[in-house]
């Protein structure tokens, strides 16, 4: 039977496979049920509700993400690193575009539990961190730093995603050059430091 099958694990990694297929958006509890073959009430004793489902799914993304990228940088530092991560960042936002979808909500206070038992988030700020102190910068600087990396990457998988650039100029062209750039910023940073002693 399907149901004696049904576990935490097996539910998301449905839920994963479905919003990669139809998007994270259109990710609902019935949808994942009729994957298993069983009714929405099947799911309850393993996940509370669709808000829990979508949490689990954005830190099993999240995992995903971080072993990919961890493996891409390992051994690498400036530069290297960071054109390292960065592919590794939009060859699993291109390929798994629901779950990407998903590593970037906001988690609920009411689930942050869930957060601390996975690991992902901290791992995730461990490797990001630890990339960018090779510039060295300390916080403040780290923090926007990493703002401006986040948002230039989402933003640049975002349209790439949705057929958003038109022009004949070779994209991943494009994204080495936003990658080169991205490093002659880091190397360059205007240092919170240096603006206090101005």
């Amino acid at each position: 039977m399907a149901r004696a099958g049904l576990t935490v694990e097996r539910i998301v990694a449905a839920a994963a496979e479905l919003a990669d297929e139809v998007g994270f958006e259109k990710l609902t509890l019935s949808a994942v049920a009729r994957h298993f073959g069983v009714k929405d009430a099947s799911l309850y004793s393993h996940v509370r509700n669709l808000s829990e489902l979508r949490t689990r799914l954005a830190l099993l993304a999240s995992d995903e993400m971080i072993d990919r990228i961890t493996a891409a940088v390992a051994g690498r530092a400036g530069k290297d690193a960071l054109a390292a991560f960065a592919g590794a960042y939009r060859a699993y936002a291109l390929a798994h575009p629901g779950r990407y979808a998903a590593s970037q909500i906001r988690i609920d206070d009411s689930l942050r539990a869930l957060v601390t038992e996975s690991g992902a988030l901290r791992r995730t700020a461990e490797i990001t961190y630890g990339m960018l102190h090779a510039y060295g910068l300390d916080e403040p600087d780290l923090t926007d730093a990493v703002r401006l990396l986040r948002s230039t990457f989402h933003g640049y998988c975002a349209l790439e995603s949705a057929g958003g650039f038109n022009d004949p100029r070779d994209v991943q062209a494009s994204w080495d050059k936003a990658v080169e750039a991205l490093h002659r910023a880091l190397e360059h940073w205007p240092r919170q430091k240096e603006k206090a002693d101005d």
